[in-house]
């Protein structure tokens, strides 16, 4: 193998597929801190205007085979327009045998982990994630 192995994926509020249209994108495209322009926003900085947003490069929800991946811890939050797309990729990498963690994060936002200071809730969440991320490290196996 070229390059390090990973030991997990840790995502939060992560985008996996930049070609969907979920019923969260619909439900909190506007009004939720983080909406549809600020992805266009971003992505025009990121991207070519001819990038295919259903590579599994950009997207990897799209991927053919998940089976290699380390395990997954994967956070979203209730009223993030990327939730729907942070589940389907938690199930996708569960059927590919990846060992998973998923949780959505009750009245939470997208950037959540960014407003721990003014979002007491956030921070209660972020204290777990990195609770989570330090048990399954120091319990990880070690290979060889």
């Amino acid at each position: 193998m070229d390059g390090p192995e990973f030991a997990l994926q840790v995502l939060i509020c992560p985008v996996t597929d930049l070609g969907i249209d979920s019923a969260s994108r619909r439900s909190f495209s506007e009004g939720y801190f983080f909406d549809m322009a600020m992805l266009d926003w971003a992505l025009g900085h990121y991207l070519t205007a001819d990038a295919d947003l259903t590579d599994a490069r950009l997207s990897p929800l799209r991927a053919a085979d998940l089976r290699a991946l380390p395990p997954a811890h994967i956070h979203t939050a209730e009223f993030d327009p990327f939730r729907d797309e942070g589940k389907a990729y938690a199930d996708a990498l569960e059927s590919a045998h990846v060992p998973v963690t998923y949780t959505c994060h009750k009245g939470l936002i997208h950037h959540f982990y960014c407003m721990a200071g003014a979002i007491p809730h956030s921070r209660v969440a972020i204290t777990g994630i990195g609770n989570s991320v330090r048990a399954a490290l120091f319990y990880a196996p070690r290979s060889a």
